[in-house]
C-alpha cells in the first residue's frame, strides 16, 4: 500500500465550552515519533475524563502503542493487547455530548455497545471523517499542542486493515 500523506485541519466547529482552556486538566503523550498535549473536557464528559486521568497517573499508557492507523479518520491507541482488543477491566458509561469530532478531538474507542469504553481512545484526524460519531462515542478532550505529532503518526505506512508498519508508542503519559 502507497504511503498517504494527510494533512489535518485543526479548524473547530465545536460549540464552545462555558469553561477556559486553562481550567481543563492537561495530559502530555510523549510518543515515539514526538510529544502532544491534550486538555479532557471533564465539563460534558467527567467520567471519561476522570478514567483518563486515572489511566494515565497510573502508568497503564506508558509503552503501549497507536494500533490504528486511518488515514482522514483517526488515529487509535490505549490497548494494553497492542491489538484492539484489551482493555483495563472495567467499562465506563457513554456520556454523548453536543461536542464535535474535529481534527484533534479525543474519543473513546468501543465495542458495538455504547457503555463499553474503557481504555482506548482515538485522535480524530478531520471533521470530514468523523462527523458520523458525533453523539455515537463520547468526545472528552482535544489536542491543544503537538498536532505536527499527531500528523507524523497519520501519515506511517500501514497495511489494508490500518495496522502500522512501525507501530509509534506511548513513551509516557503524564498529568500536567
Amino acid at each position: 500500500m502507497a504511503k498517504t500523506t494527510t494533512k489535518i485541519t485543526s479548524k473547530t466547529t465545536s460549540k464552545a465550552s462555558s469553561k477556559k482552556s486553562s481550567e481543563f486538566p492537561t495530559v502530555r503523550l510523549e510518543t515515539s515519533l514526538g510529544n502532544f498535549d491534550v486538555e479532557l473536557w471533564n465539563d460534558v464528559a467527567p467520567k471519561h475524563s476522570e478514567n483518563f486521568l486515572k489511566l494515565a497517573k497510573s502508568g497503564f499508557y506508558d509503552g503501549l502503542t497507536f494500533h490504528r492507523i486511518l488515514a482522514g479518520f483517526v488515529i487509535q491507541g490505549g490497548c494494553p493487547d497492542g491489538d484492539g482488543t484489551g482493555g483495563p477491566g472495567w467499562e465506563i458509561k457513554a456520556e454523548f455530548n453536543d461536542r464535535h469530532h474535529d481534527a484533534g478531538v479525543l474519543s473513546m474507542a468501543r465495542s458495538a455497545d455504547p457503555n463499553s469504553a474503557g481504555s482506548q481512545f482515538f485522535v480524530c484526524l478531520s471533521r470530514d471523517g468523523c462527523k458520523h460519531l458525533d453523539g455515537q462515542y463520547t468526545a472528552f478532550g482535544k489536542v491543544t499542542s503537538g498536532m505536527d505529532t499527531i500528523e507524523k503518526i497519520a501519515a506511517l505506512q500501514c497495511d489494508r486493515n490500518g495496522t502500522p508498519k512501525n507501530t509509534p508508542k506511548m513513551i509516557k503519559v503524564t498529568v500536567s
